[in-house]
């Protein structure tokens, strides 16, 4: 978000504008941001043969989607539905990795059919899959490194008692199971959790990788999944990446070289592809002072943006109707029938009621952990490219809110 013209602009657009047009609550992206990041990565690794797998789940907008097959992706899907939407919008089987958690099998015997890569994550599902397919279907198997590592304890999920992945200690007993199915181990996985920042955090977890890998004579790639840091204020440290692209790159050509032959190194970044590119943009319904707090109301909530009450989020604020003037101290807060506080005790430009309230960093864990919680809408998605404003997703209607449910007579 640039200033331009006096107004907040994205790719000369000014926000005020989006607002006016689409109506609040309204969610904006930025693409040619989210192309900047996946260039960035690039740059990062250009010296190893890299793959990224976008994070479905991140944001999974159709039109993301397809911005992301043409800078270059492939991607990362976590449920069934992800991997047959990705499948829609034109991904080919081979660039999709299905990382399931807690499935029935016949989910994962449903992405064998679609020939996806499938990244199993626990022994009785390898036995399964073994029982099922032998040697004929290649698979990943997902290992977890016990490494504490993330920016809340809920995006963690890597430590000893993740329930992701199969635990490092437990390699032997893989390897059993591999050997008397025979099955075909193409890739190794690992992934630790969100807003890592340091390059050696990403190196403990390749030793241990690496480790592993040699236990495994056929590999084509080892994936180590995301988690790299954005920032979300002024003066907040982020990951390194080109620190973290020399390191790893020189720490993985190594290895390489003792494995015998090339692989491939895959990452399975979400929120550093999308978060910085995602606006919410609401309305001031009322600025409400209490002797303790003077709080400003706006037209969306945890309904639309769950990550503040979830993870304890710091989501930027900024009054986009006021680029002059005395700042205030508020809390904003939504609409939502309970506590439900986007952002305490910020200091922004003096607030009036029909003020545009934009929250920064939404891209990622916005629009797809929402909800119609209280019976509202969700919003609509506006998605900027090319210094042209396209609507990607309609607001929702009363209809949809009861285009599933069945009235009886009683």
């Amino acid at each position: 978000m640039e200033i331009k013209n006096q107004q907040y602009c994205i790719g000369g657009i000014p926000l005020l504008n989006i607002a006016e047009k689409y109506g609040s609550p309204v969610y904006v992206y930025d693409g040619e941001k989210i192309l900047h990041q996946v260039e960035s990565l690039k740059k990062a690794f250009a010296d190893v043969k890299m793959k990224i797998k976008y994070a479905t789940k991140a944001l999974s907008n159709i039109n993301i989607l397809k911005l992301m097959k043409k800078a270059g992706t492939g991607v990362d899907a976590v449920s069934i539905e992800e991997v047959k939407l990705c499948l829609h919008v034109g991904f080919s089987p081979e660039e999709i990795m299905y990382t399931p958690n807690c499935v029935d099998f016949e989910e994962i015997k449903e992405a064998v059919a679609y020939g996806v890569m499938v990244n199993i994550d626990s022994i009785p599902m390898l036995e399964h899959f073994g029982t099922e397919y032998g040697n004929d279907v290649p698979i990943c198997i997902r290992l977890n490194p016990h490494i504490l590592a993330g920016g809340n304890a809920k995006i963690s999920v890597g430590h000893i008692d993740s329930k992701f992945g199969i635990s490092i200690l437990q390699l032997k007993h893989v390897i059993k199971v591999v050997q008397a199915y025979d099955l075909n181990v193409v890739g190794l996985h690992v992934h630790t959790g969100s807003d890592i920042l340091d390059a050696e955090v990403f190196l403990q977890g390749a030793e241990i990788l690496f480790d592993a890998a040699r236990e495994f004579k056929d590999l084509a790639f080892l994936d180590f999944g995301g988690g790299f840091k954005v920032a979300y204020k002024n003066g907040d440290i982020t990951t390194d990446i080109q620190d973290v692209g020399k390191k790893v790159s020189a720490a993985f050509k190594k290895f390489c070289k003792e494995y015998g032959r090339e692989l491939e190194i895959w990452f399975e970044p979400g929120k550093f592809l999308v978060s910085e590119c995602g606006y919410l943009l609401t309305k001031a319904n009322v600025v409400k002072p209490t002797p303790a707090t003077t709080f400003v109301g706006v037209n969306s909530g945890l309904n639309h943006l769950l990550r503040p009450m979830m993870y304890d989020a710091y989501h930027s604020v900024v009054n986009i109707s006021k680029l002059d003037g005395p700042e205030r101290v508020y809390t904003i807060v939504g609409y939502i029938c309970e506590t439900d506080t986007i952002a305490a005790d910020r200091k922004i430009k003096e607030v009036k009621e029909g003020d545009i309230i934009a929250i920064k960093n939404a891209g990622a864990y916005g629009y797809s952990m929402s909800s119609n919680y209280n019976s509202r809408f969700r919003p609509a998605e506006v998605l900027i490219l090319n210094e042209k404003d396209y609507l990607i997703r309609k607001r929702e209607s009363m209809e949809d809110i009861l285009k599933n449910q069945i009235s009886i007579d009683f």
